[in-house]
């Protein structure tokens, strides 16, 4: 099954965003509005390829398997424009006032933890990494992406600071995923 389809779809976002640049309708912190609509997608698609599993074997659907992947990327994707924006657009890549901005947010830190390991998992994506290591050793690897969205979840919940319904729902959303792997795996290894 193609995922050319999920690809163009993922790409929607990012060009919805440059148009609404060009055009001057992004909010009255065009800054703001980029960083918070790349972090929002990164989150998203983070939490779309979690999905897919559960999804899966509740549906019996295997064609979804190969979307796995392909939500993944685009969540590193995002998150590269993310952290771009605020390497450039916000901070013009001034190391002194970055680190004065981590030491005071820490949702930074926990933002930056999550990009980190998105990029190991794309870095480790191809099917080339997966022949080099090994089926078993990229599927342990491939775990990181549970702490990658906990990452997410956290830097968004301690980035907002009134209204934390957003932030409440991505984390009851990552918890019910990562609860039914955690019950799937805990059937699997219980005795028959």
């Amino acid at each position: 099954m193609s995922t050319r389809p999920v690809v163009v779809a993922a790409a929607v976002p990012a060009v919805l965003l440059i148009v609404a640049a060009v055009t001057g309708r992004l909010d009255a912190n065009p800054i703001d509005a980029v960083t918070d609509t790349t972090g929002t997608w990164t989150l998203r698609f983070l939490v779309a390829s979690l999905a897919v599993t559960p999804v899966r074997r509740l549906t019996g659907w295997g064609g979804l398997a190969p979307y796995r992947r392909t939500f993944g990327l685009a969540a590193f994707f995002y998150g590269v424009l993310h952290v771009l924006t605020y390497l450039v657009l916000d901070q013009f890549f001034d190391a002194a006032a970055i680190l004065k901005d981590i030491a005071r947010r820490p949702f930074i830190t926990a933002g930056f933890t999550g990009f980190v390991l998105l990029a190991v998992l794309a870095a480790t994506s191809p099917a080339s990494a997966v022949r080099r290591l090994g089926g078993r050793a990229w599927r342990r690897l491939h775990r990181l992406a549970y702490l990658a969205a906990l990452a997410g979840v956290v830097h968004y919940w301690w980035l907002v600071k009134a209204d934390i319904r957003r932030p409440l729902a991505y984390a009851a959303v990552v918890l019910a995923l990562l609860g039914a792997r955690g019950w799937w795996y805990i059937r699997a290894r219980r005795p028959a």
